[in-house]
């Protein structure tokens, strides 16, 4: 499903923006670039099928789910540079034909699968820091809005990462969410033993929401904004130097406002 910028990108917006999901191998390899760059280079993880001579994030997911890229055109595709954002979409049909989804190896997500409702894991979400925080992030977002709605999907989940691994250090953040943000029971995907860690550390009556928030990564900030909730405790992921959350949106049991983001972004042809 090609997707461009183009009818949803405000008048102010700089041209050299184009959003799409990813058409060839150059931009599934610029997207592990950028991935690498992230992932690796500025948040110290790895995995087992990094490529560090060519710079590539990558694992055995890569080749069964879409790729969701922001592509700044001043940039060259020869080098690998034109992605400059990029979000990894699996849905459930798609999971089920390769037989999981990334986030089973880290949260029983029984719950999910028995509520029988169409769901899309989002993963590997990054941008280029020189695009944090401006306009492309917006076309990203529209562009994911849209793919909901052709998709028909209800439920949108992935693990939202803080950068460390240790939980006493981010103690404020993950109570707030555990006490504020915790998803409804039949819906609530739990973290394996594994890499369980509670995230009740703080009472609610002694938290401090400023504290908290400031804590918080604007990814996920960003999905509490529009109804996200979280799973059962934290997964600690030691490979890629993070402590994971759950993180789920409900689109039928999203405020109107909430919903209305979503809605106004599609118009029938």
């Amino acid at each position: 499903m090609p997707m461009s910028a183009a009818a949803a990108r405000p008048t102010s917006e700089p041209s050299f923006f184009d959003i799409r999901l990813a058409v060839s191998e150059q931009d599934l390899l610029a997207a592990q670039r950028l991935r690498y760059r992230v992932f690796i280079e500025e948040l110290g993880g790895d995995g087992a099928m990094v490529d560090h001579d060519l710079r590539l994030e990558r694992d055995e997911f890569d080749p069964v789910v879409d790729h969701l890229c922001l592509i700044d055109n001043r940039r060259s595709a020869e080098d690998l540079d034109h992605v400059v954002g990029v979000y990894r979409l699996l849905r459930g049909d798609q999971a089920e034909r390769f037989g999981r989804f990334y986030c089973d190896a880290e949260y029983d997500l029984t719950p999910l699968r028995d509520s029988g409702r169409p769901v899309l894991e989002l993963g590997r979400s990054c941008v280029d820091p020189a695009c944090r925080g401006g306009a492309g992030v917006f076309l990203m977002w529209n562009a994911l809005a849209d793919y909901v709605l052709d998709h028909g999907i209800q439920i949108l989940f992935g693990v939202a990462s803080f950068h460390g691994t240790d939980p006493a250090m981010l103690a404020p953040s993950l109570s707030w969410l555990h006490h504020h943000h915790l998803a409804p029971a039949d819906l609530r995907p739990r973290a394996r033993p594994q890499g369980f860690h509670r995230m009740d550390l703080i009472p609610a009556d002694r938290l401090d929401r400023r504290e908290a928030l400031i804590g918080m990564p604007a990814l996920i900030k960003a999905y509490l904004r529009l109804g996200g909730m979280v799973g059962e405790g934290a997964f600690i992921d030691r490979a890629f130097n993070t402590t994971d959350v759950f993180l789920l949106m409900d689109t039928k049991a999203m405020s109107d406002k909430h919903r209305q983001f979503y809605e106004s972004r599609w118009q029938p042809q």
